[in-house]
């Protein structure tokens, strides 16, 4: 973990607009900079950024953050890498914490593996087009295959030697610890030497979404009978196959934008579709696909369009993964390219538009191309057809979140008259296999929490929300955010001589368990706690950056505001009107005056919660509100 030290000096020299404006062309508009959101397509400039407030907002498409949220949603990095790339840009040694001596031996094994990698890489490539042998054999083939130096250079491919160990050599002389190198899959040891393993063959880095080297991927060119075409790093602390998309680094962003991925094989799939302009493409290596793979897709987007060869063994590399890519919610369409083409060679022979345009026409849903294949395997055969029925009902069936429901029932309804069956029947058998999962999910469950659930359920079946209650919780909702907003925004003020805002609001309170909102509940704990422990800490900031991404979350939504006071306004007319006591004296009677009228029912609804509060604790909370709003009056 990173020491509160380092982060502490990361955040003491954060600067949002330097951060943002090295990625968005910022323009300065007022106390504000605007320009065009680099999370969606748009014309006219919506983004903007606060230097005062260090949070930025699209009002088109509606993201928000800070400079760190900023990095982690652009580059799509960790909390942790995100600290790390603003360490690396504000030039802050990193102080890391370990709890036990196994991590700090992980954490030092991996980075002497990226930093060995970094290494291969700059001499493959060097090797590719600063030697006869590289250029005569490896930059000719793939000169040959249609690639251009510049996309070449783009996915920093290389070259490795005939010579047995050029490369080992060249380690050896840098002191690297042949223990790692052989951890790499880089050299392998023979007769107590160790020699290249990559030797006569293309390479291809594969990186991490940050940019990293993490291992490599090796085509021979020669043909060999008995060697494989391509040989991979083996697995290590870096190295896991299952988690990692080739590609993934340079797509990353257009697949934001676009707000699509499209999943090929191969390395060369990938790189030839970015040479035509075509970025939003990720290569799964030509395995099944697996969860952590498809979890990291969904950081990007939820749409997936799989391209592959149209062979048999093309669509049956498409089928696979399909229901853990339902059971992620990610909604998924496949084009198989014709004529025995892979993606490489159609786009090379049609050129990018008509690619384009051929994907776009030939999309086709998964689940309804998965009924099609099916069915033709199962021909007249009603056994085999009963078969389909059963296999397609327990695909529908891992449709299983909420907020997909409409999605489930609609695939029913279509396979039910491509089946020629009942739809009521189709539906009993999905919800069969619903009901059997669950049922197998429970019984891993201890008995208590099994009962706790049902309680809860039982509960919630009982529970009789009408409209009305709805709109006071809404309007509570509203009153909570706005006392919550107050707090961050002036809380830190002297409300006299002797109280803070926040300590003068927190005393006039009448009991927090009034609110409902989890998140506002937990923000006024902790502003309590900082004011008995660190009020000088205690600043919007203080929250803006907050290691806990929800308190983080909620003070830049509390704080987002298209307007702001200019330098002009606050040096012409701020001190001689009080502007900003005005607006908070302003917001807060507003707010008194907003809880004060409907105080009566929250407190009401508050005191049935527990049925033996006896009727002189009611008309005692009552008579308090009444002096509340006499006060507030």
């Amino acid at each position: 973990m990173i020491s509160q030290t380092t982060i502490g000096e990361i955040l003491s020299r954060i600067d949002i607009v330097d951060i943002v404006g090295g990625f968005v062309k910022l323009k300065k508009r007022g106390a504000n900079y605007l320009g065009l959101c680099p999370f969606h397509n748009e014309k006219t400039p919506s983004f903007t950024v606060s230097p005062t407030k260090e949070i930025y907002k699209c009002f088109g498409c509606g993201r928000s953050g800070n400079a760190i949220s900023f990095i982690m949603e652009h580059e799509k990095y960790s909390y942790v890498e995100a600290l790390k790339w603003l360490a690396n840009k504000y030039g802050i040694t990193i102080e890391e914490t370990f709890t036990t001596d196994e991590q700090r031996q992980q954490m030092q094994v991996a980075d002497s593996l990226f930093i060995i990698n970094t290494f291969a890489q700059q001499f493959f490539t060097k090797q590719l087009f600063e030697t006869d042998e590289g250029q005569d054999i490896g930059l000719s083939y793939l000169k040959e295959r249609g690639f251009r130096e510049e996309i070449i250079k783009k996915f920093q491919l290389g070259y490795s030697p005939e010579k047995r160990d050029a490369f080992a050599k060249e380690a050896a002389a840098r002191q690297y610890n042949s223990e790692l190198l052989l951890k790499t899959g880089l050299v392998v040891n023979r007769n107590e030497q160790l020699q290249d393993n990559y030797r006569g063959r293309i390479i291809f880095p594969v990186h991490n979404h940050s940019g990293k080297v993490l291992g490599f991927g090796a085509r021979i060119l020669k043909s060999n009978d008995k060697a494989p075409k391509y040989i991979n790093t083996p697995e290590n602390e870096i190295y896991v196959k299952s988690k990692i998309l080739y590609g993934s680094y340079f797509a990353r962003q257009a697949i934001d934008r676009g707000d699509e991925c499209l999943l090929v094989e191969g390395y060369t799939d990938v790189i030839s579709l970015h040479q035509a302009g075509i970025e939003n493409v990720v290569a799964s290596g030509g395995t099944s696909l697996t969860t952590d793979q498809l979890r990291l897709i969904k950081k990007y987007t939820n749409n997936v369009t799989i391209i592959y060869d149209g062979d048999a063994a093309g669509v049956k590399a498409a089928l696979r993964g399909l229901d853990m890519a339902l059971e992620e919610g990610l909604n998924v369409k496949l084009v198989l390219i014709p004529d025995n083409e892979d993606p490489d060679s159609y786009v090379n022979k049609v050129g990018p538009s008509v690619f384009r345009e051929f994907v776009q026409k030939n999309k086709r849903d998964f689940i309804l191309f998965q009924l099609d294949v099916a069915l033709k395997d199962a021909g007249p055969d009603s056994t085999k057809k009963a078969e389909v029925v059963n296999q397609i009902a327990e695909t529908i069936s891992r449709i299983n979140k909420a907020e997909d429901f409409t999605k489930q029932q609609d695939y029913i309804k279509q396979c039910s008259e491509i089946l020629k069956i009942d739809e009521s029947g189709l539906h009993a058998l999905v919800n069969k296999f619903i009901r059997n999962r669950i049922i197998t999910q429970e019984k891993s469950l201890p008995f208590e929490e099994a009962r706790h659930h049902e309680e809860n359920a039982k509960k919630a079946q009982e529970t009789d929300y009408d409209d009305a209650t709805f709109d006071l919780l809404f309007k509570d909702e509203l009153q909570e955010r706005e006392l919550a907003r107050i707090l961050l925004e002036y809380g830190t003020r002297y409300w006299d001589d002797r109280q803070l805002i926040a300590e003068y609001v927190l005393s006039e309170m009448i009991d927090e368990t009034l609110l409902d909102n989890p998140d506002i509940i937990n923000l006024i704990n902790v502003i309590k706690q900082q004011l008995q422990i660190a009020p000088q800490q205690l600043n919007k900031n203080y929250f803006i950056y907050h290691p806990d991404s929800k308190l983080g979350s909620l003070a830049v939504s509390l704080l987002n505001f298209p307007y702001e006071e200019s330098e002009h306004w606050k040096r012409e007319y701020s001190q001689a009107t009080g502007y900003q006591k005005r607006l908070f004296e302003q917001s807060y009677e507003e707010f008194i005056q907003t809880v004060a009228r409907d105080n009566d029912q929250q407190l009401m609804r508050y005191l049935k919660m527990d049925e033996d509060r006896t009727h002189e604790e009611v008309e005692s909370a009552l008579n308090y509100l009444k002096l509340r709003k006499i006060k507030a009056s």
